[in-house]
């Protein structure tokens, strides 16, 4: 049997793994709830990708049986916790002091100074808010080579990583692909991304590996995770290409991926992070977690 007709047939037994494209929302949400989450994989969703208030889709996240919600600055903690839901993935944004620039990061020292600015003070503001994970990024090449960009980055991110350790705070750079969205980023490669976890040598900076991201740049997704994992903190999920629902689709099995995952160890969180296409997206949502729930 192969992908495309085993997937039409796990979709057709909706009792055995969940999957239910061909549903109104009524029925589906019924059996959503009765298939309870097994539990071996926490998960998580990007709030960016749905154009809902954050109260909404901590509605639905909570319902669908998710422990958080990724990419939440400190505007949104509140509502987080009033549905007991956990700020997975931080970002910093606090009095216009923000961390969340994409281009403008540790590669290039010019930005170290407001950059350890901010991370000092939002590493001490997530550790307050009762959370773990904060978000960080190498920003754009601007014509610097990738040894000098490890350096950099070293040096400016060795400046706040003993506040990390302090307070219980782990930083995770994501890594992004270079060659569709975000042109120019430097640390679009695992191999690089692992070489800076190497040389800074803290349990509390990790990888954040963006499955969609480095399926665009190099593949063998399985085998990278299994070969790298120690160095990994966090997963996005998303359709490739096109970056939306992780379905038959799209060229990636996430079944198999969330087995390999599952066999290195890993206790934390998988965020989806696709954009949605279909009309009911909460219902695309929860296809996704039962997709990913192995």
């Amino acid at each position: 049997m192969n992908r495309r007709n085993l997937l039409k047939t796990i979709s057709s037994g909706i009792a055995s793994v969940g999957v239910i494209p061909f549903m109104n929302a009524q029925k589906k949400n019924m059996i959503l709830q009765s298939n309870k989450l097994k539990g071996n994989i926490n998960h998580s969703v990007c709030a960016w990708c749905y154009k809902t208030p954050l109260e909404d889709l901590a509605k639905e996240a909570k319902k669908i049986g998710l422990v958080g919600i990724d990419l939440i600055g400190f505007e949104g903690w509140d509502i987080l916790k009033k549905y007991n839901l956990t700020s997975t993935m931080c970002y910093g944004d606090l009095e216009g002091k923000s961390t969340r620039s994409l281009t403008n990061g540790w590669c290039d020292k010019k930005f170290h100074n407001e950059l350890i600015s901010n991370y000092l003070r939002h590493i001490k503001l997530v550790e307050d808010s009762g959370w773990t994970n904060l978000i960080c990024f190498s920003g754009s090449r601007r014509g610097i080579s990738d040894e000098q960009g490890l350096s950099n980055c070293v040096e400016g991110l060795n400046k706040i990583i003993p506040l990390a350790e302090k307070h219980g705070v782990v930083l995770h750079m994501e890594l992004l692909n270079s060659k569709v969205d975000h042109k120019d980023y430097m640390c679009d490669n695992t191999n690089w991304g692992v070489k800076l976890c190497k040389r800074l040598n803290s349990n509390n900076f990790k990888l954040l590996y963006d499955i969609y991201h480095m399926q665009i740049m190099e593949g063998d997704v399985i085998r990278t995770i299994s070969q790298n994992h120690k160095y990994i903190g966090h997963y996005h999920t998303a359709g490739v290409p096109g970056r939306n629902e992780i379905d038959e689709t799209q060229e990636l099995y996430y079944p198999a991926i969330m087995e390999g995952i599952l066999e290195t160890g890993f206790k934390g969180v998988v965020a989806q992070e696709f954009i949605p296409t279909k009309k009911d997206i909460y219902g695309a949502l929860s296809e996704a977690i039962q997709i990913c729930d192995v």
